[in-house]
């Protein structure tokens, strides 16, 4: 299991974007990179992560098993929308809400910058990313110590966004892993369901004979359109997915 430690996203260094404007904006521990095809208002999107970040704030004042539980936690039915969505992708995935949390302010943020005009948006989350784009674009896959870091790419088509694609590791990055996976990627078209999903595989593997049960409980949560788990040197996959 990792220690909860903050590493630096260094594997923004490696992202290409070609005729987008880049933006990275941190919010206490909330640390996002933007790829826009238009330049972006930094006041408003400052402003739009601390809303977000407040609403949880708030709601934990309240009730601060939302932050700690890695179970399901029903919430009041007039708390926020942001944590209405991530307790709802946390009961899909039986984990706690906090596992949602990067993928739903990924994805909140995003869809405030297409109502804003951009048609081209990716925001990467911790590695946690929601896009929707109007070229295809490639993901880079990073798992740690395994060989097959920096050699695959994940190809998305336009008509496949918006999507979420959120990843969870149990040797990479300061999030809580309870398993020994290098990387597993969930695909969906709710980014907070990608990123509770994603940690719940995780959490099942702990060998390769993990991998395959892994795989099928992705498969078995409505909403969930694509999975890759990386342990070593070993990946399976499922899903509508093209490798590059």
């Amino acid at each position: 299991m990792k220690k909860p430690a903050y590493q630096k996203r260094f594997y923004r260094a490696w992202v290409y974007p070609k005729k987008m404007f880049r933006l990275c904006i941190v919010a206490g521990e909330t640390d996002i990179s933007i790829l826009c095809d238009k330049p972006l208002d930094k006041k408003f999107t400052l402003e739009r992560v601390k809303a977000y970040r407040s609403q949880i704030e708030r709601y934990v004042a309240r009730d601060e098993r939302f932050l700690t539980t890695l179970k399901p936690l029903a919430v009041e039915t007039g708390s926020g929308l942001l944590v209405r969505a991530m307790a709802a992708a946390a009961k899909k995935a039986n984990v706690g809400p906090m596992a949602a949390v990067a993928g739903a302010i990924a994805q909140s943020l995003g869809r405030d910058l297409l109502r804003k005009g951009c048609r081209d948006v990716i925001i990467e989350n911790g590695a946690d990313i929601f896009l929707k784009v109007t070229r295809p674009v490639a993901v880079g896959i990073y798992a740690g110590r395994s060989t097959l870091t920096g050699k695959l790419r994940l190809v998305i088509s336009p008509a496949q966004t918006p999507l979420g694609i959120c990843c969870s590791s149990g040797t990479v990055g300061h999030s809580l892993s309870l398993g020994s996976a290098d990387s597993v990627i969930i695909l969906a078209k709710d980014a907070a369901l990608a990123d509770a999903v994603a940690t719940a595989a995780a959490n099942r593997v702990q060998n390769r004979q993990d991998m395959e049960k892994a795989i099928a409980f992705a498969r078995s949560i409505r909403g969930v359109r694509g999975c890759v788990i990386i342990l070593k040197d070993n990946l399976a996959s499922w899903g509508d997915l093209e490798f590059a």
